[in-house]
Protein backbone atom coordinates (compact mmCIF):
# COMPACT_ATOMS: atom_id res chain seq x y z
CA UNK A 1 0.00 0.00 0.00
CA UNK A 2 1.36 3.41 -1.00
CA UNK A 3 0.55 7.06 -0.31
CA UNK A 4 1.18 10.21 -2.35
CA UNK A 5 1.37 13.55 -0.55
CA UNK A 6 1.18 16.98 -2.21
CA UNK A 7 1.88 20.05 -0.06
CA UNK A 8 1.33 23.71 -0.88
CA UNK A 9 1.81 26.83 1.19
CA UNK A 10 3.60 27.77 4.36
CA UNK A 11 5.93 26.07 6.82
CA UNK A 12 2.90 25.11 8.93
CA UNK A 13 1.63 23.01 6.04
CA UNK A 14 5.02 21.35 5.68
CA UNK A 15 4.90 20.38 9.37
CA UNK A 16 1.30 19.17 9.02
CA UNK A 17 2.24 17.00 6.04
CA UNK A 18 5.10 15.39 7.98
CA UNK A 19 2.61 14.44 10.69
CA UNK A 20 0.20 12.94 8.14
CA UNK A 21 3.01 11.00 6.46
CA UNK A 22 4.13 9.67 9.83
CA UNK A 23 0.60 8.52 10.66
CA UNK A 24 0.20 6.82 7.27
CA UNK A 25 3.49 5.00 7.68
CA UNK A 26 2.34 3.74 11.09
CA UNK A 27 -0.62 2.30 9.18
CA UNK A 28 1.98 0.54 6.97
CA UNK A 29 1.68 2.73 3.90
CA UNK A 30 4.87 3.53 1.98
CA UNK A 31 5.60 6.83 0.25
CA UNK A 32 5.56 7.16 -3.53
CA UNK A 33 6.28 10.07 -5.87
CA UNK A 34 4.04 8.55 -8.57
CA UNK A 35 0.42 9.56 -8.00
CA UNK A 36 -0.69 6.81 -10.40
CA UNK A 37 0.74 4.17 -8.05
CA UNK A 38 -0.80 5.56 -4.86
CA UNK A 39 -3.55 3.91 -2.85
CA UNK A 40 -4.03 7.08 -0.78
CA UNK A 41 -3.63 10.60 -2.18
CA UNK A 42 -3.42 13.56 0.19
CA UNK A 43 -3.60 17.15 -1.05
CA UNK A 44 -2.56 19.59 1.70
CA UNK A 45 -3.78 22.97 0.52
CA UNK A 46 -3.18 26.68 1.04
CA UNK A 47 -5.53 29.62 0.39
CA UNK A 48 -3.46 32.59 1.61
CA UNK A 49 -3.44 33.89 -1.97
CA UNK A 50 -5.73 33.24 -4.90
CA UNK A 51 -2.89 31.65 -6.87
CA UNK A 52 -2.42 29.01 -4.16
CA UNK A 53 -6.15 28.26 -4.11
CA UNK A 54 -6.20 27.96 -7.90
CA UNK A 55 -3.36 25.42 -7.76
CA UNK A 56 -5.37 23.33 -5.29
CA UNK A 57 -8.41 23.35 -7.57
CA UNK A 58 -6.18 22.40 -10.48
CA UNK A 59 -4.82 19.38 -8.61
CA UNK A 60 -8.29 18.33 -7.51
CA UNK A 61 -9.62 18.45 -11.06
CA UNK A 62 -6.61 16.52 -12.36
CA UNK A 63 -7.56 13.58 -10.10
CA UNK A 64 -11.06 13.06 -11.52
CA UNK A 65 -9.84 10.75 -14.25
CA UNK A 66 -7.65 8.76 -11.86
CA UNK A 67 -10.60 8.20 -9.53
CA UNK A 68 -12.70 6.98 -12.47
CA UNK A 69 -9.99 4.52 -13.53
CA UNK A 70 -9.25 3.38 -9.99
CA UNK A 71 -12.35 3.88 -7.81
CA UNK A 72 -10.62 2.19 -4.86
CA UNK A 73 -8.02 4.96 -4.48
CA UNK A 74 -8.66 7.17 -1.43
CA UNK A 75 -8.43 10.91 -2.02
CA UNK A 76 -8.03 13.18 1.02
CA UNK A 77 -8.37 16.96 0.70
CA UNK A 78 -6.94 18.69 3.74
CA UNK A 79 -5.61 22.04 4.90
CA UNK A 80 -6.82 25.61 4.66
CA UNK A 81 -9.06 25.04 1.65
CA UNK A 82 -11.21 22.89 3.93
CA UNK A 83 -10.66 24.96 7.08
CA UNK A 84 -11.37 24.12 10.70
CA UNK A 85 -15.15 24.41 10.20
CA UNK A 86 -15.29 22.39 7.01
CA UNK A 87 -16.67 23.49 3.66
CA UNK A 88 -19.83 21.69 2.46
CA UNK A 89 -19.58 23.29 -0.98
CA UNK A 90 -16.39 21.33 -1.62
CA UNK A 91 -18.22 18.01 -1.25
CA UNK A 92 -20.66 19.05 -3.96
CA UNK A 93 -17.99 20.39 -6.26
CA UNK A 94 -15.61 17.44 -5.86
CA UNK A 95 -17.61 14.24 -5.29
CA UNK A 96 -14.53 12.16 -6.16
CA UNK A 97 -12.91 13.23 -2.87
CA UNK A 98 -13.40 10.65 -0.10
CA UNK A 99 -12.13 12.51 2.97
CA UNK A 100 -12.11 16.19 3.93
CA UNK A 101 -9.93 17.30 6.84
CA UNK A 102 -8.86 20.66 8.22
CA UNK A 103 -5.35 21.91 8.91
CA UNK A 104 -3.13 19.77 11.16
CA UNK A 105 -5.82 17.11 11.51
CA UNK A 106 -5.09 13.60 10.22
CA UNK A 107 -7.93 12.11 12.32
CA UNK A 108 -10.62 12.04 9.56
CA UNK A 109 -8.26 10.21 7.21
CA UNK A 110 -7.27 7.73 9.91
CA UNK A 111 -10.96 7.20 10.71
CA UNK A 112 -11.72 6.44 7.07
CA UNK A 113 -8.77 4.08 6.60
CA UNK A 114 -9.25 2.17 9.87
CA UNK A 115 -13.03 1.65 9.78
CA UNK A 116 -13.54 -2.11 10.09
CA UNK A 117 -17.30 -2.47 10.40
CA UNK A 118 -18.50 -0.59 7.38
CA UNK A 119 -18.73 2.81 9.05
CA UNK A 120 -16.19 5.55 9.58
CA UNK A 121 -15.06 6.09 13.15
CA UNK A 122 -15.48 9.54 14.61
CA UNK A 123 -12.41 11.39 15.87
CA UNK A 124 -12.88 10.38 19.51
CA UNK A 125 -13.15 6.72 18.53
CA UNK A 126 -9.97 7.00 16.49
CA UNK A 127 -8.10 8.41 19.46
CA UNK A 128 -9.53 5.78 21.81
CA UNK A 129 -9.32 2.66 19.66
CA UNK A 130 -6.23 3.59 17.71
CA UNK A 131 -3.43 4.95 19.89
CA UNK A 132 -1.69 5.86 16.66
CA UNK A 133 -3.00 9.42 16.95
CA UNK A 134 -1.22 9.89 20.26
CA UNK A 135 1.97 7.98 19.57
CA UNK A 136 5.33 9.66 19.44
CA UNK A 137 5.91 11.71 16.34
CA UNK A 138 8.26 10.07 13.85
CA UNK A 139 9.50 11.59 10.65
CA UNK A 140 8.54 9.82 7.42
CA UNK A 141 11.06 7.11 6.52
CA UNK A 142 12.53 9.09 3.62
CA UNK A 143 13.39 11.95 6.00
CA UNK A 144 14.75 10.06 9.02
CA UNK A 145 18.46 10.66 9.28
CA UNK A 146 18.30 12.98 6.26
CA UNK A 147 16.22 15.93 7.41
CA UNK A 148 18.55 18.46 9.03
CA UNK A 149 16.10 21.31 9.66
CA UNK A 150 12.50 20.77 10.79
CA UNK A 151 9.46 22.93 11.52
CA UNK A 152 7.66 22.61 14.87
CA UNK A 153 4.29 24.37 15.30
CA UNK A 154 4.00 25.96 18.75
CA UNK A 155 0.98 28.24 18.22
CA UNK A 156 -1.89 27.03 16.06
CA UNK A 157 -4.34 29.48 14.53
CA UNK A 158 -4.49 33.23 15.05
CA UNK A 159 -6.86 35.68 16.79
CA UNK A 160 -5.38 38.97 15.58
CA UNK A 161 -7.47 39.11 12.39
CA UNK A 162 -5.68 41.53 10.10
CA UNK A 163 -8.23 42.69 7.54
CA UNK A 164 -6.45 40.95 4.63
CA UNK A 165 -5.68 37.62 6.34
CA UNK A 166 -7.74 34.46 6.00
CA UNK A 167 -5.78 32.41 8.54
CA UNK A 168 -8.10 33.01 11.55
CA UNK A 169 -11.03 31.78 9.46
CA UNK A 170 -9.27 28.67 8.16
CA UNK A 171 -6.95 27.66 11.02
CA UNK A 172 -9.09 28.89 13.89
CA UNK A 173 -8.38 30.87 17.01
CA UNK A 174 -4.95 31.15 18.57
CA UNK A 175 -4.01 28.10 20.63
CA UNK A 176 -0.59 27.46 22.19
CA UNK A 177 0.71 23.91 22.57
CA UNK A 178 1.99 22.81 25.99
CA UNK A 179 5.70 23.36 26.60
CA UNK A 180 6.36 19.72 27.53
CA UNK A 181 4.69 18.50 24.33
CA UNK A 182 6.83 20.81 22.18
CA UNK A 183 10.06 19.94 23.98
CA UNK A 184 9.33 16.24 23.63
CA UNK A 185 8.66 16.63 19.92
CA UNK A 186 11.92 18.52 19.40
CA UNK A 187 13.82 15.89 21.38
CA UNK A 188 12.34 13.13 19.18
CA UNK A 189 13.23 15.03 16.02
CA UNK A 190 16.81 15.39 17.23
CA UNK A 191 16.95 11.66 17.90
CA UNK A 192 15.90 11.16 14.26
CA UNK A 193 18.76 13.30 12.93
CA UNK A 194 17.37 16.84 12.99
CA UNK A 195 19.92 19.48 14.01
CA UNK A 196 17.89 22.67 13.62
CA UNK A 197 14.27 23.46 14.49
CA UNK A 198 12.11 26.42 13.60
CA UNK A 199 9.32 27.13 16.09
CA UNK A 200 6.22 28.21 14.17
CA UNK A 201 3.27 30.43 14.90
CA UNK A 202 1.22 32.85 12.86
CA UNK A 203 2.28 35.29 15.58
CA UNK A 204 4.91 33.21 17.33
CA UNK A 205 5.75 35.99 19.82
CA UNK A 206 2.28 35.50 21.33
CA UNK A 207 3.13 31.96 22.40
CA UNK A 208 1.48 31.26 25.77
CA UNK A 209 -0.60 34.45 25.85
CA UNK A 210 -3.82 32.46 25.37
CA UNK A 211 -2.99 30.29 28.40
CA UNK A 212 -3.07 30.96 32.16
CA UNK A 213 0.29 29.32 32.83
CA UNK A 214 2.26 32.53 32.28
CA UNK A 215 4.72 30.69 30.00
CA UNK A 216 6.09 32.82 27.16
CA UNK A 217 8.16 32.29 24.02
CA UNK A 218 11.20 33.32 26.05
CA UNK A 219 10.55 30.44 28.46
CA UNK A 220 10.01 28.02 25.59
CA UNK A 221 13.25 29.04 23.89
CA UNK A 222 15.16 28.40 27.13
CA UNK A 223 13.61 24.93 27.47
CA UNK A 224 14.31 23.93 23.86
CA UNK A 225 17.84 25.30 24.18
CA UNK A 226 18.60 22.65 26.82
CA UNK A 227 18.10 19.74 24.40
CA UNK A 228 21.37 17.92 23.73
CA UNK A 229 22.61 17.59 20.13
CA UNK A 230 20.29 20.34 18.91
CA UNK A 231 22.53 22.86 17.19
CA UNK A 232 20.27 25.70 16.09
CA UNK A 233 16.87 27.23 16.95
CA UNK A 234 14.84 29.67 14.88
CA UNK A 235 11.32 31.05 15.28
CA UNK A 236 8.78 32.74 13.00
CA UNK A 237 6.69 34.68 12.24
CA UNK A 238 6.95 37.64 14.60
CA UNK A 239 4.63 40.65 14.87
CA UNK A 240 5.92 44.14 15.68
CA UNK A 241 3.41 44.57 18.52
CA UNK A 242 4.67 41.59 20.50
CA UNK A 243 8.40 41.59 19.88
CA UNK A 244 9.65 42.57 23.33
CA UNK A 245 13.11 43.57 24.46
CA UNK A 246 13.10 40.45 26.66
CA UNK A 247 12.66 38.30 23.58
CA UNK A 248 15.39 40.14 21.68
CA UNK A 249 17.73 39.77 24.64
CA UNK A 250 17.21 36.02 24.87
CA UNK A 251 18.04 35.69 21.16
CA UNK A 252 21.31 37.49 21.85
CA UNK A 253 21.95 35.46 25.00
CA UNK A 254 21.29 31.85 23.97
CA UNK A 255 24.02 30.42 21.69
CA UNK A 256 21.69 28.02 19.84
CA UNK A 257 19.12 30.69 18.93
CA UNK A 258 20.02 32.12 15.53
CA UNK A 259 20.44 35.80 14.79
CA UNK A 260 17.58 36.03 12.31
CA UNK A 261 14.21 37.74 12.83
CA UNK A 262 11.22 37.58 10.51
CA UNK A 263 8.92 40.50 11.32
CA UNK A 264 6.54 41.66 8.56
CA UNK A 265 5.75 45.34 8.10
CA UNK A 266 3.21 44.79 5.26
CA UNK A 267 3.11 48.51 4.28
CA UNK A 268 5.04 51.72 4.84
CA UNK A 269 2.05 54.08 4.91
CA UNK A 270 0.26 54.65 8.22
CA UNK A 271 -3.23 54.90 6.76
CA UNK A 272 -2.78 51.63 4.88
CA UNK A 273 -1.46 50.01 8.06
CA UNK A 274 -4.53 51.26 9.94
CA UNK A 275 -6.89 49.78 7.34
CA UNK A 276 -4.92 46.54 7.49
CA UNK A 277 -5.51 46.56 11.27
CA UNK A 278 -1.83 46.06 11.99
CA UNK A 279 -1.76 48.09 15.19
CA UNK A 280 1.46 50.07 14.68
CA UNK A 281 2.83 52.95 12.59
CA UNK A 282 5.75 53.05 10.20
CA UNK A 283 7.76 54.92 12.83
CA UNK A 284 6.97 52.19 15.39
CA UNK A 285 8.42 49.70 12.93
CA UNK A 286 11.52 51.81 12.34
CA UNK A 287 12.16 51.92 16.09
CA UNK A 288 11.74 48.13 16.30
CA UNK A 289 14.33 47.57 13.57
CA UNK A 290 16.71 49.86 15.42
CA UNK A 291 16.18 47.86 18.64
CA UNK A 292 16.79 44.55 16.88
CA UNK A 293 20.06 45.76 15.36
CA UNK A 294 21.18 47.30 18.63
CA UNK A 295 20.41 44.30 20.85
CA UNK A 296 21.37 41.44 18.47
CA UNK A 297 24.71 42.02 16.74
CA UNK A 298 24.84 40.28 13.37
CA UNK A 299 21.07 39.84 13.14
CA UNK A 300 19.49 39.61 9.71
CA UNK A 301 15.90 40.80 9.32
CA UNK A 302 13.24 39.58 6.92
CA UNK A 303 9.98 41.40 6.27
CA UNK A 304 6.78 41.03 4.24
CA UNK A 305 5.08 43.67 2.09
CA UNK A 306 1.74 43.68 0.29
CA UNK A 307 1.24 45.98 -2.70
CA UNK A 308 -2.11 47.06 -4.10
CA UNK A 309 -4.08 46.87 -0.85
CA UNK A 310 -7.57 48.38 -1.34
CA UNK A 311 -7.34 52.13 -1.62
CA UNK A 312 -3.53 52.23 -1.83
CA UNK A 313 -2.61 55.33 -3.78
CA UNK A 314 0.60 55.85 -5.74
CA UNK A 315 1.79 58.19 -2.98
CA UNK A 316 1.08 55.59 -0.29
CA UNK A 317 2.96 52.97 -2.27
CA UNK A 318 5.93 55.31 -2.49
CA UNK A 319 6.02 55.39 1.31
CA UNK A 320 6.34 51.61 1.31
CA UNK A 321 9.07 51.84 -1.30
CA UNK A 322 10.85 54.48 0.74
CA UNK A 323 10.65 52.46 3.95
CA UNK A 324 12.16 49.40 2.29
CA UNK A 325 14.90 51.51 0.72
CA UNK A 326 15.64 53.14 4.07
CA UNK A 327 15.70 50.08 6.33
CA UNK A 328 17.62 47.78 3.95
CA UNK A 329 16.27 44.41 5.01
CA UNK A 330 18.08 41.19 4.20
CA UNK A 331 14.91 39.63 2.77
CA UNK A 332 11.55 41.03 1.69
CA UNK A 333 8.73 38.60 0.90
CA UNK A 334 6.52 40.47 -1.55
CA UNK A 335 2.90 39.85 -2.52
CA UNK A 336 0.19 41.47 -4.61
CA UNK A 337 -3.06 41.87 -2.71
CA UNK A 338 -5.77 39.37 -3.55
CA UNK A 339 -9.08 39.41 -1.63
CA UNK A 340 -9.60 36.34 0.55
CA UNK A 341 -13.12 35.09 1.34
CA UNK A 342 -14.50 35.99 4.78
CA UNK A 343 -11.89 38.65 5.48
CA UNK A 344 -12.84 42.25 6.26
CA UNK A 345 -10.95 43.45 3.20
CA UNK A 346 -12.96 41.15 0.93
CA UNK A 347 -16.30 42.04 2.51
CA UNK A 348 -15.93 45.79 2.99
CA UNK A 349 -13.11 47.13 0.82
CA UNK A 350 -13.27 47.28 -2.98
CA UNK A 351 -10.27 45.71 -4.72
CA UNK A 352 -9.71 48.95 -6.61
CA UNK A 353 -6.03 48.86 -7.57
CA UNK A 354 -5.76 47.51 -11.15
CA UNK A 355 -3.79 44.29 -11.58
CA UNK A 356 -1.37 45.98 -13.95
CA UNK A 357 -0.62 48.60 -11.31
CA UNK A 358 -0.16 45.92 -8.64
CA UNK A 359 2.35 44.15 -10.85
CA UNK A 360 4.22 47.38 -11.59
CA UNK A 361 4.52 48.11 -7.86
CA UNK A 362 5.53 44.52 -7.14
CA UNK A 363 8.30 44.67 -9.77
CA UNK A 364 9.56 47.98 -8.39
CA UNK A 365 9.94 46.55 -4.88
CA UNK A 366 11.42 43.34 -6.28
CA UNK A 367 14.12 45.26 -8.15
CA UNK A 368 14.81 47.46 -5.13
CA UNK A 369 15.18 44.48 -2.80
CA UNK A 370 17.44 42.62 -5.19
CA UNK A 371 19.85 45.54 -5.12
CA UNK A 372 19.68 45.83 -1.33
CA UNK A 373 20.29 42.09 -0.83
CA UNK A 374 23.18 42.11 -3.30
CA UNK A 375 24.78 45.00 -1.43
CA UNK A 376 24.39 43.34 1.96
CA UNK A 377 25.71 39.99 0.77
CA UNK A 378 28.68 41.50 -1.06
CA UNK A 379 30.12 42.44 2.34
CA UNK A 380 30.63 38.69 3.00
CA UNK A 381 33.22 38.29 0.24
CA UNK A 382 36.40 36.84 1.71
CA UNK A 383 34.80 36.16 5.09
CA UNK A 384 34.39 32.77 6.74
CA UNK A 385 30.96 31.81 8.00
CA UNK A 386 29.52 28.78 9.78
CA UNK A 387 27.21 26.74 7.55
CA UNK A 388 24.83 24.04 8.74
CA UNK A 389 24.84 21.60 5.80
CA UNK A 390 21.36 20.46 4.76
CA UNK A 391 21.76 18.44 1.56
CA UNK A 392 23.59 18.03 -1.72
CA UNK A 393 22.16 20.02 -4.63
CA UNK A 394 23.46 19.66 -8.19
CA UNK A 395 26.83 18.41 -7.02
CA UNK A 396 27.31 21.06 -4.33
CA UNK A 397 26.59 20.99 -0.63
CA UNK A 398 23.85 23.39 0.39
CA UNK A 399 23.34 24.99 3.79
CA UNK A 400 22.60 28.15 5.72
CA UNK A 401 24.48 30.49 7.99
CA UNK A 402 23.17 31.40 11.42
CA UNK A 403 21.56 34.51 9.97
CA UNK A 404 19.88 32.49 7.22
CA UNK A 405 22.16 33.17 4.25
CA UNK A 406 22.01 30.37 1.68
CA UNK A 407 25.50 29.04 0.87
CA UNK A 408 26.72 26.46 -1.67
CA UNK A 409 30.16 24.83 -1.65
CA UNK A 410 31.96 21.78 -3.01
CA UNK A 411 33.61 19.23 -0.73
CA UNK A 412 34.30 15.52 -0.52
CA UNK A 413 32.70 13.19 2.01
CA UNK A 414 29.33 13.14 3.77
CA UNK A 415 28.67 16.50 5.43
CA UNK A 416 24.90 16.40 5.93
CA UNK A 417 24.07 17.83 9.36
CA UNK A 418 27.61 19.10 9.96
CA UNK A 419 28.65 22.64 10.88
CA UNK A 420 31.26 23.63 8.30
CA UNK A 421 33.31 26.86 8.17
CA UNK A 422 33.08 28.20 4.61
CA UNK A 423 35.03 31.08 3.07
CA UNK A 424 32.79 33.09 0.76
CA UNK A 425 34.15 33.63 -2.77
CA UNK A 426 31.04 34.77 -4.66
CA UNK A 427 27.85 36.56 -3.61
CA UNK A 428 24.54 37.38 -5.25
CA UNK A 429 21.23 38.74 -3.96
CA UNK A 430 19.88 35.35 -2.90
CA UNK A 431 22.84 32.96 -2.55
CA UNK A 432 26.55 32.79 -1.86
CA UNK A 433 29.24 30.34 -2.97
CA UNK A 434 32.36 29.44 -1.03
CA UNK A 435 34.98 26.84 -0.18
CA UNK A 436 35.61 24.96 3.08
CA UNK A 437 37.93 26.89 5.36
CA UNK A 438 40.24 25.77 8.14
CA UNK A 439 39.99 28.70 10.48
CA UNK A 440 37.08 29.45 12.81
CA UNK A 441 34.18 31.38 11.22
CA UNK A 442 33.75 35.04 12.05
CA UNK A 443 30.67 36.28 13.86
CA UNK A 444 28.12 37.24 11.21
CA UNK A 445 27.98 40.92 12.02
CA UNK A 446 27.54 42.49 8.60
CA UNK A 447 23.80 42.00 8.12
CA UNK A 448 22.91 43.48 11.48
CA UNK A 449 25.44 46.30 11.54
CA UNK A 450 23.51 49.55 11.25
CA UNK A 451 26.52 51.29 9.72
CA UNK A 452 26.55 48.78 6.88
CA UNK A 453 23.00 49.73 5.96
CA UNK A 454 23.24 53.83 6.00
CA UNK A 455 12.32 38.80 7.22
CA UNK A 456 3.25 27.59 8.81
CA UNK A 457 3.84 35.08 7.94
CA UNK A 458 1.60 37.58 9.50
Amino acid sequence: MKYYLWTAGCQMNVADSQRVASVLEKLEFASTDDVEQADVIVLNTCVVRQSAEDKAYGRLNSLRGLKQRRPQVVINLMGCLVGVKGNPALKEAFPHVDVFSGPADPAPLVAFLTASDGRALDNDEVKTRHAIMDEELLLPLRERGRLVSAYVPVVNGCSHACTFCVIPYRRGAESSRPVDEIVNEVRLLVEQGVREVTLLGQIVDRYGMDQKSGVTLVDLLRKVHEIDSLQRIRFLTSHPNWMTDELLDVVAELPKVCEHIEVPVQAGDDEVLRRMKRGYTSDDYRRLVDRIRERIPGCSIATDMIVGFPGESAEQFQRSYGLLAELKMDVAHLARFSPRPETVAARRMPDDVPEAEKMERFRALEELQAGIAAEINSAYLGRTVEVLVEEKHRGRWKGRTRNNKLVFFEAEGSLRGELVPVRIEWTGPWTMIGVPARREPERESVAGDATAHENVSD
